[in-house]
């Protein structure tokens, strides 16, 4: 999948894309089916909702799952990212973010660049997010909401939030909001949601600020992220778990296009559970000096 000259330019004024129905609904199905089971386990990598049980994210799925493994790999995804970035991507992060009907909290505002940044010591915006739908994202399951080319304003300041949610975020400040959402156009267009089918895709820059709602409806809202790093960008401190930020480099070997439809061969290292060594962290390595 290669991007227009017009989608280049579109993506460099907002900072992202919209691929309504990327996927199709037998492809997504494929995914979907695989998610409950993941959901189930009772492994650090499935971080709960604050006093429930209802997963906000899944980590990792692409090291021990046959069907996440083969999107990590996909071309109508990996494709365009590594164009705009005119080099190898391995993947810094991959989720399955639950915003489950009636109990997905929220996510405050942010930059993920902010936390790569902050957390891992990620040299600089050279990494991507792409989000896939594998429910319909509607007006009342907490549709991701972008500020429109925030993404211009580089690194902005940013907090670190322990305490609103059960994953800590770096967070940016309401006023700062107010001046982001003032610039790009208030109430006509100052905030855009973007909503569509399963299947749906959207590329999104580093820098861009964005959050969702929490899901008071009675649809489950179900998305795959994942961020896609330049090789040369790769993290330089491991804060925080390998489950959460990946410390293998390799770049990504595309699988052909109909492989969420046939069984390709992928590798599943972790299918026989995850190592420990992917809960150790360089701080754990200072405790013990």
């Amino acid at each position: 999948m290669q991007l227009s000259p017009q989608q280049i330019a579109d993506f460099d004024r907002d900072g992202y894309l919209f691929f309504p129905g990327q996927f199709s609904p037998e492809e997504t199905r494929t995914l979907n089916a695989a998610v409950p089971e993941l959901y189930s386990r009772q492994e650090a990598y499935n971080v709960r909702e604050k006093g429930s049980q209802a997963v906000r994210t899944n980590f990792a799925a692409h090291l021990y799952s046959e069907p996440f493994a083969r999107l990590a790999r996909h071309p109508r995804m990996v494709e365009p990212v590594q164009a705009l970035f005119g080099e190898k991507l391995y993947m810094h992060q991959f989720k399955i973010n639950g915003k489950m009907a009636f109990e997905g909290d929220v996510w405050q505002w942010h930059q993920d660049y902010g936390t790569w940044l902050n957390d891992d010591q990620m040299p600089t915006e050279r990494a991507m997010n792409v989000a896939i739908f594998l429910d319909e994202v509607n007006a009342f399951n907490g549709p991701l909401m972008f500020i429109p080319g925030s993404h211009k304003r580089g690194v902005v300041d940013a907090r670190h939030d322990l305490t609103t949610t059960s994953y800590p975020l770096w967070t940016v400040d309401n006023d700062l909001i107010r001046q982001l959402v003032a610039r790009a156009g208030g109430l006509q267009g100052g905030i855009v949601a973007p909503t569509g089918p399963a299947g749906s895709m959207i590329l999104f820059h580093s820098c861009l600020v964005h959050a969702s709602t929490s899901n008071l409806s009675p649809w489950n809202r179900v998305s795959v992220y994942l961020s896609l790093c330049a090789v040369s960008n790769h993290i330089r401190r491991f804060k925080r778990p390998e489950y959460i930020a990946h410390r293998d480099f390799a770049p990504i070997d595309c699988l052909p296009d109909d492989c969420l439809l046939k069984p390709y061969p992928v590798a599943l290292p972790w299918a026989k559970g995850m190592p420990a060594s992917a809960l150790q962290t360089s701080l754990d390595e200072l405790a013990a000096a």
